[in-house]
């Protein structure tokens, strides 16, 4: 047979589009023509494929007009996933595996010269995709994918270190007829584990008004902003809120790890762990929201379903501080390119740590501040009103004197308070299927529960203090979960006084 037909899978987003390899081998001078809007790494899969064959010892038509065809011709395709089924595509049109006995299988792995198979990226992701269109079918994988692919339930993974193990898989024989190939094997998924404590909350000495407001954040999914002198805690209090959240479910342990996947950073070890990703300050909108074409996921995606902590807030670029404002609101970021757009999950609990002026002791008791009022309120200003609108919980963090420090003693643990979180995030889960920060529209009047009083004393205050209508919302699903906390059914005017006292503005700003 002088065609072939083998199939692979393209990434774009977190979709895995099926790509059909289309090999002919016809007569004519020689060549090897690759077509279907190839990016330049999938070109250059020629050379690889040819040198791999080679040194193999596997036959490669070096005398006939190869032409390979990635259809569908519109979709980009990118990365070296697509040299093993040009290769497979090239044995069966030649002859030497059974072509008949590809249907029902996909391939992806980078070849290296000598035939030995490299991991591709996104495999995870390509699994999840397959299993999420409930498509059956038989993957093949180089070690390292293979594994990270078996993740995903009911996965059906095999793994091959060489050319040379698909060829022995492939070969013609007779009807159960078993064919030795070591290198290859059915990967099985990994059991689970849960998570362990990566830092202690334990270790932060005082700081009580900002660790009840990480459990409220915790509890509820709320984003908070850090605010105080240069080694009060923040970062330190930043560090250890990824642990404070409640456990992942198994899909949202699988989207954070297929995200991870995407990017390449997908590790056995940190499986249901929430991420934290904290991008230095320099970071660009880009490198933020995610972009490139074909588009890839950002620091706002890596952090789905875990946190983005972004240290010295107001140092950030303008575009990427802006950029946040619709992922912090929708959840979701789209890209959009001229002829494709990908849209990536961005359910992050955004935790911002900065200094009030530009030396950090603006306010501060232990040391003065030489920056002029003008100098604060620049430095203030570098945060735009609407993003510090979407922003549920605004925390100083106080320098303890050092005569304080070195009394207090251990405070609570990071487990003690993880408890009491679970808790008011399981009641909210029970009661409307979602946390509290996620209530909009009817669902928060109707979940709301709020008593006469406490919505009188709500009324006054967002009158007093000039809120927006978000800033009101925002301050009654964190009363909300300051109720959930407190084991209430209904929200009273104490749980909106505590959140009131979290939307404070800004030391420099009246």
């Amino acid at each position: 047979m002088s065609l072939a037909l083998v199939q692979s899978r393209a990434l774009l987003g977190l979709h895995a589009p099926q790509v059909t390899v289309e090999v002919h081998l016809a007569n004519g001078l020689p060549s090897f023509t690759l077509v279907g809007l190839a990016d330049v790494e999938v070109k250059e899969a020629r050379e690889r494929v040819r040198s791999a064959l080679v040194n193999a010892g596997l036959e490669f038509p070096g005398n006939k007009r190869i032409t390979v065809n990635l259809a569908p011709a519109d979709l980009p395709k990118d990365s070296g996933r697509f040299d093993l089924p040009i290769a497979v595509g090239i044995l069966a049109a030649s002859g030497q595996i059974d072509a008949g006995r590809l249907a029902g299988w996909e391939f992806a792995g980078e070849l290296s010269l000598s035939g030995e198979l490299r991991p591709v990226r996104g495999a995870l992701a390509t699994s999840l995709a397959l299993h999420q269109q409930r498509e059956q079918v038989l993957q093949v994988l180089p070690p390292g994918s293979a594994e990270e692919a078996a993740w995903v339930p009911e996965a059906q993974v095999f793994c091959a270190r060489h050319l040379l193990d698909v060829v022995r898989a492939f070969l013609p024989r007779a009807e159960g007829e078993a064919l030795p190939h070591p290198g290859w094997q059915q990967v099985q998924g990994q059991p689970l584990e849960a998570p362990v404590t990566r830092a202690e909350m334990a270790d932060v000495k005082g700081q009580a008004q900002a660790k009840r407001a990480l459990e409220i954040a915790a509890a509820g999914g709320h984003s908070l902003l850090l605010v105080g002198p240069p080694g009060a805690g923040k970062s330190m209090l930043a560090q250890r809120f990824a642990d404070l959240l409640p456990p992942m479910s198994v899909d949202e342990a699988l989207q954070t790890a297929a995200l991870a996947s995407l990017a390449g950073r997908f590790s056995a070890q940190h499986w249901a762990q929430r991420p934290t990703a904290s991008p230095h300050h320099t970071a660009s909108a880009v490198a933020l929201v995610g972009g490139g074409s074909p588009p890839r996921p950002g620091e706002i995606s890596q952090a789905h379903h875990g946190v983005l902590f972004l240290d010295e807030f107001p140092e950030f670029s303008r575009a990427a501080l802006e950029a946040l404002r619709e992922p912090l609101e929708t959840g979701h970021i789209t890209i959009a390119r001229a002829a494709h757009r990908a849209q990536f999950p961005a359910r992050f609990q955004l935790v911002a740590a900065m200094n009030p002026c530009p030396c950090g002791f603006w306010g501060s008791a232990l040391q003065p501040c030489r920056c002029t009022p003008d100098q604060v309120a620049r430095y203030q200003g570098k945060l735009s009103g609407p993003l510090l609108d979407r922003i549920d919980l605004h925390i100083e963090v106080p320098a303890l004197p050092p005569a304080q420090l070195l009394r207090a003693g251990a405070g609570e643990t990071t487990a003690q308070i993880r408890e009491r979180v679970v808790h008011a995030h399981a009641a909210a889960l029970v009661r409307q299927g979602q946390p509290n920060q996620g209530l909009q529209g009817q669902a928060l009047d109707q979940h709301l529960q709020l008593a006469p009083a406490a919505s009188g004393f709500a009324q006054t205050a967002a009158a007093r203090l000039g809120w927006s209508g978000r800033s009101l919302h925002r301050v009654l699903k964190v009363a909300r979960t300051i109720a959930d906390l407190a084991g209430s059914s209904t929200t009273e005017t104490p749980h909106v006084a505590e959140a009131v006292q979290y939307r404070r503005a800004l030391l420099g700003r009246h």
